[in-house]
Order: C-alpha cells, then structure tokens, then sequence
C-alpha cells in the first residue's frame, strides 16, 4: 500500500491535512515533528535553521516509521522540502506519493505566529521556503494549490489515489 507524505514549509497544514486524512482512510498517521531529535529541536528553537546533516536522523526515523505502518497504510506529515529527501523516503517506500498543500509565504507566518507550543519560530519561514523544491513530473506527487479545504483536498487526493491505482493495475498506456 502506499505511503502519503503531506509535505511542504511549517504551518502549511500538514498535520492537521494528515490526521484528517489518516481518519478518512482508515489508515495510520505519523507526526514527523515527533522524530526530530533533540538537537534539531534545540537548533530550530534557537532559530537556526537545520542542514542537510541534522536532518538526516530525521528523514531515517520518519522512512522507518513509514515502513513499519505500511502494510495497513501511512499517511506522514514532514517537510520533505528537497527531492534529495523525498528520495530518501522513496529508498524506504518506492510508492510513497507527497502532497503539497498550498504554500503562500503570509498565510504560512500567520499561521506559525498562532502555534503555542511548537518549536519551529516563524523567522525559520523563509529558510524552509528556500529549500522547497517542488516536486518534479518524475515524482508521484499531488499538488493542492487552489484547494480551499480539508474536505475538497481529501476528495482531491482520493479521486488521485483510486486514479493512479487503476494506471498501476492495467499498466502503462502505450
């Protein structure tokens, strides 16, 4: 079964998106947030934005945690901001298809300056939006630009799943 990666900067929705999502399928849900290491929580709350290095436990911890949940279906929520870290997951979960809700820098502050509690300031806003890459054709991604809600992106990403199983069942068009 497929992992579904919701993706993309922090306050963009994405736990709030993959729990939903998660509920309506059925399926589990993994809060990348919570396999951060302690150091990469540190660095983040003294506003220093994490490397390439430090985020490298992270992206293992979330791929095995993906793997362990997968027979019964994941959904995770994680940045996966570079195609370099999608990748890594992909190493893990070849099906694992990424999500990226809308991304508009104000609404992403708005919604950080409204968070209590979390570790990731709102000046690391614009270091995350550096780093997006937006997945590429050769990724099985979903974009939700233009998706108002909840409700419409889980319909969204249903119509897009029951899509592509169909393409996998019968194979490549020729």
């Amino acid at each position: 079964m497929p992992a579904i990666v919701i993706m993309g900067p922090s306050g963009g929705g994405k736990t709030t998106l993959g729990r939903a999502l998660a509920e309506d399928l059925g399926w589990s849900f993994v809060e990348g947030d919570e396999l951060h290491p302690q150091s990469n929580i540190d660095k983040m709350s003294a506003g220093i934005p994490l490397t390439d290095e430090d985020r490298q436990p992270f992206l293992e911890n979330l791929a095995a945690a993906i793997v362990q949940h997968e027979q019964d279906g994941v959904v995770a929520a994680c940045s996966a901001l570079k195609k370099r870290y999608r990748n890594l997951i992909r190493d893990a979960q070849p099906d694992a298809i990424f999500v990226l809700p809308p991304v508009d820098r104000a609404q992403l502050l708005l919604n950080l300056k409204d968070r209590e509690d979390h570790f990731m300031p709102p000046d690391l806003i614009d270091s995350q939006l550096h780093d997006l890459e937006m997945p590429g054709a050769t990724e099985r991604s979903i974009d939700l630009a233009g998706v108002g809600s909840i409700e419409d992106a889980i319909t969204l990403i249903r119509k897009s799943l029951i899509s592509g199983l169909r393409c996998e069942l019968q194979g490549p068009s020729n």
